[in-house]
């Protein structure tokens, strides 16, 4: 049970940007890496979206979170919502709505 614990500890995490919470209790997060190319030595952005599963539904649009590995949860569900390290900035359009 002690290994079970030491290997969930050290799951691989990856940081992202949640792009959709559209799903109950699912978010989809966009996580980029910079890799340099083989020939060329440029530096080029890869991104890539995974599933992920969040209990309470509290992230929102443009939230940056940890993800975490987990077992299949669903089709595309592998990974499950550690921490939201920084909530989005809610955007005011600048129009006040009419009490009636």
């Amino acid at each position: 049970m002690a290994d079970n614990a030491v290997a969930r500890r050290h799951r691989p995490g990856e940081i992202g940007k949640v792009i959709s919470c559209a799903g109950n209790k699912t978010i989809v997060v966009e996580v980029t890496r910079r890799i340099p190319h083989r020939l060329y030595e440029r530096y080029m952005n890869r991104r890539r979206k995974f599933h992920a599963h969040d209990e309470t539904n509290q992230c929102h649009v443009g939230d940056w979170v940890r993800i975490v590995a987990s077992r299949p949860l669903s089709r595309l569900k592998r990974w499950r919502l550690q921490e939201i390290i920084q909530k989005a900035k809610l955007i005011s359009t600048g129009k006040q709505e009419k009490a009636e």
